[in-house]
């Protein structure tokens, strides 16, 4: 396994929400770590290495699952609920008074 690659763990997570997609006769884990090796390095379409296959055709397959939603429902699924920011506390903050507002302008007496 190489270093932008998925490992085996990983892989089982994704791969079954890439059964059935767009392109489902190709090697959908090379595809996968194709688009990771890119995003990961930052590097362009075009300076995708060779063992990932023709640039041009890993470029337009993701513009397909993009447009087809694939990438945003692939990352729902496996995403993990964080559960930290839901932590309710039962303490009180109390504002300071200066926190209320303006004071409001209170007519002048008369003499």
């Amino acid at each position: 396994m190489r270093r932008h690659e998925l490992t085996e763990r990983e892989w089982k997570l994704v791969e079954a929400h890439t059964v059935g997609r767009l392109g489902a006769g190709r090697d959908n884990r090379l595809f996968v770590n194709a688009v990771l090796y890119r995003v990961r390095t930052g590097c362009a379409w075009r300076d995708l290495p060779e063992r990932f296959g023709p640039w041009n055709t890993v470029a337009r397959r993701f513009r397909r699952w993009a447009l087809a939603g694939v990438w945003q429902a692939l990352f729902h699924a496996v995403q993990e609920p964080d559960y930290a920011w839901v932590l309710v506390d039962s303490t009180t903050a109390k504002a300071h008074k200066a926190a209320a507002g303006q004071k409001k302008a209170r007519p002048q007496p008369k003499h």
